[in-house]
């Protein structure tokens, strides 16, 4: 993180405690004795004192936060998109300019991506050796081929690779990089989804090889087709077999087997710039089915149909909760 110009960085601590504060106002039901703690915490340190102070300018800028970190609020402390959304505003409130333009930039990384896709869009590419890319839903990546390799850099979101064969006399490896380790194709399809701090990996054909950063002392994996895994910069996850959702968007379709409704809700709301909330009295639920990525309506009308749910729109439709019948 960066520093304003003549000004001595902020304890990153500090901005990331102030972050936390930040989204907690955005919520409806924010206390007076919240509103209190939070002046406490902010005299307690010089460096928390600071740290207020920038996420002061930001809201004043703003107005209000945007939606997409003022909803991130209403999740669980350990919900990965919270976690997402905290560190992006902490990162914000560290550089210049603060203010829209810098979260903007800094929501996606997609401003300085080769290709991008938005939210609730599927992408398609085909690349110069032949081979074809389909980026998923607020998805970014780099194309980088040279003499030595061809190489996709997922910077944040989920693809699906289908390998061609190298055109040049010399193959070249195929290779997919995310910030949890590197991807070498052997004649291959399958999917890759960066979600931090993991990297999820699942081979439809072929085989992968799988290496992690060279500090970890992990040795590489191979992963076949029918397999999946994930893993982070340090370690790998169980190889189990693929299920019919690991591709299934691809097709437009969410799968569902037996899935609670709060992780089906989390997957939905990749989907759709609005959000959808839903209350822990039926997070448990399990649901099965087939479900339109791309109605996001449609998927909520087939779940209130369905099961023992009520769905409630606010801020026309933006908003949705989801509550029990």
């Amino acid at each position: 993180m960066s520093a304003r110009h003549g000004e001595a960085p902020i304890d990153p601590r500090a901005l990331e405690e102030a972050a936390e504060w930040l989204m907690r106002l955005s919520e409806s039901d924010f206390s007076a004795r919240q509103r209190a703690d939070l002046e406490r915490w902010s005299s307690s340190s010089p460096e928390r004192h600071r740290a207020w102070a920038r996420a002061q300018i930001l809201q004043g800028k703003l107005g209000t936060l945007p939606r997409s970190l003022a909803m991130s609020a209403l999740d669980r402390p350990n919900n990965p998109s919270r976690r997402s959304a905290l560190a992006k505003l902490a990162t914000i409130l560290a550089v210049l300019p603060v203010g829209w333009g810098s979260w903007k930039l800094l929501e996606t990384q997609q401003w300085t991506a080769d290709y991008q896709s938005a939210v609730g869009q599927r992408r398609e590419l085909l690349l110069e050796d032949g081979s074809r890319i389909t980026l998923n839903t607020d998805t970014a990546i780099d194309v980088l081929f040279d003499a030595n390799q061809r190489l996709i850099r997922l910077r944040e979101g989920e693809i699906l690779v289908q390998t061609a064969p190298d055109v040049l006399a010399q193959p070249r490896p195929f290779l997919v990089s995310t910030r949890q380790g590197r991807i070498q194709a052997l004649g291959t399809r399958f999917t890759v989804r960066e979600e931090q701090p993991q990297t999820h990996l699942a081979v439809l054909e072929g085989a992968v090889r799988v290496e992690l950063p060279t500090d970890s002392g992990v040795a590489p994996l191979i992963v076949n087709a029918g397999q999946r895994t994930d893993f982070s910069s340090r370690a790998f996850g169980q190889r189990v077999p693929v299920d019919s959702a690991a591709s299934a968007w691809t097709q437009g379709l969410l799968m569902a087997d037996k899935m609670r409704l709060a992780d089906f809700v989390a997957e939905l709301a990749r989907y759709r710039k609005g959000f959808v909330r839903c209350d822990p009295a039926i997070a448990d639920l399990r649901i099965s089915g087939a479900f339109p990525i791309s109605d996001s309506r449609r998927t909520l009308g087939m779940l209130v149909q369905t099961y023992p749910i009520v769905a409630t729109g606010h801020l026309s439709g933006y908003w949705i909760t989801l509550s029990p019948a």
